[in-house]
Order: structure tokens, then sequence, then C-alpha cells
């Protein structure tokens, strides 16, 4: 899988593995970085969170200081 907009090196998500205690190389940090991103792709809110953030905006947009 190719993703045009990363803003995570492989170095850096080697990086933050190993400073969490796993030891990859730069293969398997691919793969691992490729399936987080893969997954944040096709990550969907609930219905309700949006309902609730559309509450909040609409209740606090009304209130004078």
């Amino acid at each position: 899988m190719n993703f045009i907009d990363k803003k995570v090196s492989v170095k850096r998500a080697i990086a933050i593995l190993a400073k969490n205690g796993i030891q990859v190389d730069e293969d398997e940090g691919t793969v691992i970085l490729d399936f987080l991103y893969l997954m944040a792709k096709n990550y969907k809110k609930p219905e309700e969170e949006k309902d609730v953030e559309s509450l909040r905006r609409n209740r606090t947009s009304g209130k004078t200081l």
C-alpha cells in the first residue's frame, strides 16, 4: 500500500516502538505503519458522537458573557 500523505516516517515508528520495548527492523516497521494507516483510513466515527458534537456546539454558541 502506498499512502501519499504519511506524516510518520518508518524510522520514527521504529523509535516509538523501541521506546515501548518492541524491537522491529525496517521491513516490520513498514508493515506495522501501513497497517495503522489502513486502520485510520477506514475508521468511521459513530453517528452518536457526531450528534453530541453538534449539540455541544449549539448549546455553547448561545451563551452570552
